[in-house]
């Protein structure tokens, strides 16, 4: 008998029911189908089983890559999902047919229904899974310059994604800061500011794009711009700055320019080239050695007085003014009206004579207000009870004036007094060089190397003379009389450096071209290249160069041939600005091109600094003997001057150490301790020592200064040929110096070169049969505790003093054995008398019976001991003699008895 399922059922008539259209939306790489309505089958044969059941959906499409799925047979729900991955980019949106199937009459599926045909439609939606792409790899684009542009050039991006929303690109951005360019969103880049050739050549910018999600490309694409010259005159192919390093000579400044004139037809063009130096040292970079030294270097003559020395202990009255520091070692005063300074009497020359010369650097501005009161550099006035001005220079007005009153002794008639020169360079703020040559009544003023006669010259009386003592100021001028109180006045506001004065002689035009010349400026390398219609000169400083020609080509090449150079050694680093002016005439007309004005720089780099080293022997031992000498003894006889620089290895970059050679401007040599007694003792250098040198000296207690610009081989021959003598060495035990040298003015010194000079104990013995030792040992030290080095002679001498003794003792109880007794009571009992600062020893009377033999035996100990024991025979010096005939006499008159052969007493 059949099951109930397998035969039809009655009623079995009905067909499932969907609805007739579906809209559904799946999202890529996604697997379910969000279905509107759900996927729901019904069918009016339920609740009979299989009838009443659903059992599939069936889909019918082209490739269609979807299935659907029953959940539950009996409520009929189903599911619609993606049978394989779903790519929005491939296929946006899906179409097809689905039925519904229910589940037949029975288990085998028999006499299914179906449902009528539904339309479904599914839309993908996109995910954004792709970046923006740029479709150029490189854009470019030109523009002139001057210009402003709405667009330069389009940058274009897409993106691979499928929906609107991810596909589009929203925006454009510029990823490079700080360029004078803006895009749009739809990429369009334009300049937001006009832009200029010489300024730069090229840009290159980075864009990148972002889709509508905010999605950035993934590689940023390169945008080069050129910029392209609108033809302008102008020079062109010019560097802004030029590295000039210490040393290397002569640097063209300009070795690619050229003057770009739009092919306009010229008939003349005219440079100039200016160095501007103001800022450097005294108005440009000169030699910075002391005004003695500079004036020794350049052949002035002697006898000049430095009346604004540097201060020192025996130059002091400049301590109390302002100096300019930061100058590369130049002494420079700055005076502002409250500071000056009385030289003294013994610094002031007596005697000007009709023939003198004033020369300083002075640097000054225009004063303040309507009548502006004197301003004194230097001023000779009355010390006390009058206010007489003797001499002086002074400005006023931007007027230089120098009053010179002769007086009676000298000239009793109405003659030149006051002679004025009025000059830019007076109130300029700049620094000039002023020399006044005095050869009166002639008066000629010199600045700069450029000769001025006075344009106006007042006479008037001479001053009747006087007892009253004058007084030399400088800054001011000193009011001592017709006043309650003395006090200066007519202060100077301004800076000086260098004031001189020299009584007796003018200073010739070479050498005052020679102290302000400056060690920079310009230069024209290869004039034999130039060509013939080039016209060029200097300025006398060589700061400014004037280049004419009526040829453009040959104007060019003159002007890559200009240079800049620099002749110190040790040139002062910083910054030398250029300043080029360019006038263009045309046919028929005097200006037709307007040529821009050029502004460079030269970069001096700061020289590589020497290190100053001084070596030799640090202590010299002598006999004290030596130093009685007529010369005395050399300190620094084995002295070595070596100076070095660091370089660096160009290939390596390692630095390493090299000995160059240049001039010393000083050497001092200090005393150290107890300055230099003139009684007993000198240190100096004779002058032949000096001869064929540019090399001076002077001496103090304190010591020997040795000046002047000259190689360190002199300075080193000139310290070996220093002495000391001390014809009293039984005063000291040792003598120490400090050597010190410098380079610039003390821009660059040496180490500190002590040197001690010790005095040596001298030890002489005769040892015989027949007379006692003679033991001689000098010099006796001070009063009070002995030097460390006294020290140790002393007890050598006590030490030998007893051994001696000790052997002449025995030798002395042998004798006395054989003797008489009658000799012995002749002899009377020596004493030795010990004191608590030194040694004294008495010398046996024999020995002048004995002076040959104790020569001869001298000699022979000196070649024994060397240089250790220095041998000199007391009798050799008269005053040491009666200085012994004296103590042998003071002894008899105490009763100590002399020495003889036969007995001594200890």
């Amino acid at each position: 008998m059949a099951s109930p399922r397998c035969c039809k059922v009655p009623g079995e008539t009905h067909k499932p029911w969907i609805e007739t259209s579906y809209h559904g939306v799946i999202t890529e790489n996604m697997d379910t189908v969000l279905l509107d309505p759900p996927l729901v089958a019904l069918d009016k044969d339920a609740p009979v089983p299989y009838a009443g059941e659903i059992c599939a959906f069936k889909i019918y499409g082209q490739d269609a890559p979807f299935e659907a799925v029953v959940l539950n047979h009996t409520s009929g729900e189903g599911v619609l999902r993606a049978s394989s991955p779903v790519d929005c980019e491939s296929q946006k949106e899906y179409t097809f047919i689905i039925q519904a199937y229910d589940c037949g009459a029975g288990p085998s599926g028999n006499d299914w229904k179906k449902s009528h045909k539904a339309v479904v439609h599914i839309q993908v939606d996109d995910v954004n899974e792709f970046s923006p792409v740029f479709r150029e790899p490189l854009y470019k684009a030109s523009v002139t310059e001057g210009k402003i542009y709405d667009s330069i050039l389009q940058v274009e991006a897409w993106d691979q994604d499928c929906s609107p929303q991810y596909s589009q690109i929203c925006n454009y951005e510029i990823v490079t800061t700080g360029t004078p360019f803006a895009i749009d969103r739809n990429g369009n880049i334009r300049n937001t500011e006009r832009l200029s050739y010489d300024k730069q050549q090229s840009y290159k910018i980075m864009v990148t794009a972002f889709d509508c999600g905010q999605k950035r490309a993934k590689e940023d694409v390169a945008v080069h711009i050129d910029v392209k010259p609108v033809c302008k005159p102008g020079w062109q192919g010019w560097n802004k700055r030029v590295d000039y390093e210490p040393g290397t000579g002569s640097k063209q400044l300009f070795p690619k320019m050229h003057l770009e004139t739009c092919d306009g037809p010229l008939s003349g063009v005219r440079v100039m080239v200016e160095l501007q130096t103001s800022h450097i040292g005294k108005g440009c970079d000169r030699e910075t050695y002391s005004e003695k030294s500079l004036q020794k270097l350049c052949g002035a003559a002697s006898g000049s007085t430095d009346l604004l020395p540097a201060p020192s202990l025996s130059t002091n009255w400049t301590l109390s003014l302002l100096t300019d520091s930061g100058r590369d070692s130049d002494l420079i005063y700055r005076f502002d009206g409250h500071q000056a300074a009385n030289v003294p009497d013994h610094v002031v020359p007596q005697n000007l004579t009709d023939q003198f010369t004033i020369a300083t650097w002075m640097k000054h501005g225009p004063s303040p207000g309507l009548r502006a009161e004197k301003e004194t550099l230097l001023c000779n006035s009355d010390k006390t009870e009058m206010n007489r001005h003797h001499y002086s220079l002074y400005v006023h007005n931007c007027r230089l004036v120098l009053l010179l009153r002769r007086d009676f002794t000298q000239v009793d008639t109405f003659r030149p007094a006051e002679f004025h020169w009025k000059l830019e360079q007076i109130c300029d703020k700049e620094w000039h060089y002023y020399v006044i040559n005095v050869e009166f009544p002639a008066v000629t003023l010199f600045v700069d190397g450029v000769t001025y006669e006075p344009y106006l010259v007042t006479d008037d009386w001479p001053i009747h003379t006087s007892k009253i003592d004058t007084q030399l100021t400088v800054g001011a001028c000193w009011q001592g009389g017709e006043v309650a109180t003395p006090r200066f006045t007519q202060y100077f506001h301004g800076s000086l450096s260098g004031l001189t004065i020299r009584p007796g002689r003018i200073e010739t035009q070479k050498v005052i071209s020679c102290l302000q010349a400056c060690k920079e400026g310009l230069d024209i390398n290869s004039l034999e290249s130039l060509a013939k219609d080039i016209k060029f000169h200097f300025n006398p400083a060589q700061s400014v160069l004037v280049v004419e020609g009526e040829d453009v080509d040959s104007i060019n090449t003159a002007m890559t041939k200009v240079s800049y150079i620099n002749s110190r050694q040790f040139p002062t680093p910083g910054l030398r600005r250029l300043h080029i002016t360019t006038t263009v005439q045309c046919f028929g007309e005097d200006t037709c091109l307007l040529i821009p004005d050029i502004k460079a720089v030269v970069m001096v780099l700061p020289p590589s600094e020497p290190r100053i080293t001084i070596a030799g022997s640090n202590r010299l031992v002598r006999p004290a003997g030596d130093l009685r000498g007529p010369l005395g003894v050399a300190p620094f006889k084995e002295l070595h001057i070596t100076s070095t620089v660091m370089k660096g290895d160009s290939f390596a970059h390692r630095p390493g150490v090299m000995e160059v050679m240049h001039n010393l401007d000083y050497c001092d040599i200090l005393v150290i301790g107890e300055e230099l007694n003139p009684e007993r003792e000198s240190l100096e250098i004779h002058h032949s020592a000096l001869l064929g040198k540019h090399l001076d000296a002077t001496n103090s207690t304190s010591g020997i200064s040795i000046y002047g610009v000259d190689s360190m081989a002199h300075y080193e021959q000139a310290l070996r040929q220093v002495r000391y003598r001390n014809w009293q060495p039984a005063t000291l035990t040792d003598r120490k110096f400090r050597l010190t040298c410098s380079e610039l003015n003390g821009r660059y010194t040496s180490n500190e070169f002590n040197m001690e000079v010790t005095f040596k104990c001298f030890i002489h013995c005769i040892s015989t049969l027949l007379q006692p030792p003679l033991i001689v040992c000098f010099p006796s030290s001070p009063a009070g505790a002995a030097p460390p080095a006294a020290t140790v002679v002393i007890v050598v001498c006590i030490a030998a003093l007893v051994v001696i003794v000790v052997i002449g003792v025995y030798r002395i109880h042998a004798t006395h054995q054989e003797g008489t007794r009658e000799d012995e009571e002749e002899v009377r009992e020596p004493e030795v008398d010990w004191e608590n600062s030194a040694l004294t020893i008495t010398v046996n009377p024999m020995e002048v019976m004995l002076k040959e033999e104790h020569e001869e035996e001298e000699e022979e100990d000196e070649e024994q001991v060397g240089e250790m024991i220095g041998a000199e025979s007391d009798n050799t010096d008269e005053d040491e003699e009666e200085e012994e005939e004296e103590e042998v006499k003071e002894r008899e008159q105490k009763g100590t008895p002399e020495w003889d052969s036969s007995s001594i007493t200890y």
